[in-house]
């Protein structure tokens, strides 16, 4: 092993094992921000066999290896002297970490939508600890109750939120990838995780099943937009304004915004919202998605 790559794995494991220390369930990282360590079962391609999770004693199950114990953290890295990082296992005791990946993209403002939800939803977004993405990205940390499952989520939060929960692990600061380093925020190095507000937990969790209400009435000339509709007529209390501002974001994002904007009003009024919250929320995604695409 080069000189260069021999630091690298040595910086990386020094940062996993201070995390490790910290209560933070760790596993080493390749490049590509994926587990580095391949799995052991990679050659059984039986679809009877049961998915293991580690109870074969091998390291390669992924987040399943993810320990804060440093012997084990140390064979981890040992058995992969090519990991340039280290992923942080979420929804793990002691911390049940939950994480905000917001993404900026050239049609998206994350910032931006996350600034909405804390409006709609009455919650302010708390000092704690951030981590810089190489893409110009950020990574919120909070931390969960106990016994409170938050599920891995891509944009169903919002335009550009992506959510890490269980089963899902968020690039540790210090992590070398592709395209860059993960760096700490200035100013955020020395806070905890902040609890994540009571109000945002019902937004990250499972919506409660509940019965569909009659499909909504055709709309002339796209089946996408049926769909966005669909999506805000069935919205439960809690979620309205959320589904409504994510599905006007799309369809003004897709050059259907001004048609769709009575069918979506429509649904909102059926889902429970008011005509000035619907028309509100509305104008929000408008005037976000025109200004991220200039």
């Amino acid at each position: 092993m080069a000189t260069q790559d021999r630091l690298t794995a040595t910086l990386a494991l020094a940062h996993a094992l201070s995390a490790a220390e910290r209560g933070l369930p760790v596993i080493p990282l390749s490049r590509t921000k994926l587990p580095a360590l391949r799995s052991p079962h990679h050659e059984d391609t039986d679809p009877r066999s049961p998915p293991c999770r580690g109870e074969c004693g091998l390291p390669g199950h992924g987040v399943h290896d993810a320990s804060t114990d440093p012997a084990v953290v140390r064979a981890l890295f040992a058995a992969a002297p090519w990991a340039t990082g280290y992923g942080i296992a979420c929804g793990r005791p002691p911390h049940h970490l939950i994480g905000l990946d917001l993404d900026p993209r050239p049609d998206t403002d994350p910032d931006a939508a996350l600034q909405h939800l804390a409006r709609t939803h009455r919650f302010d977004i708390p000092e704690t600890v951030t981590v810089r993405t190489p893409s110009g990205g950020r990574h919120l940390w909070l931390t969960g109750p106990p016994g409170i499952t938050v599920p891995n989520s891509a944009s169903r939060l919002a335009p550009g939120i992506d959510v890490r929960g269980a089963g899902g692990y968020l690039v540790g600061p210090g992590s070398l990838a592709s395209h860059g380093v993960y760096r700490l925020a200035p100013g955020t190095a020395h806070l905890p995780a902040a609890p994540c507000p009571p109000a945002l937990l019902p937004l990250l969790t499972p919506r409660p099943r509940g019965r569909r209400g009659p499909p909504p009435p055709p709309l002339p000339g796209t089946d996408r937009g049926r769909g966005l509709v669909e999506f805000v007529r069935t919205a439960h209390e809690g979620q309205r304004n959320t589904r409504l501002f994510w599905a006007a974001c799309r369809a003004y994002e897709n050059g259907i915004g001004e048609t769709l904007t009575p069918a979506l009003t429509e649904a909102a009024l059926h889902s429970g919202l008011t005509l000035q919250e619907a028309r509100s929320t509305i104008a929000s995604a408008a005037r976000l998605t025109t200004t991220t695409r200039t």
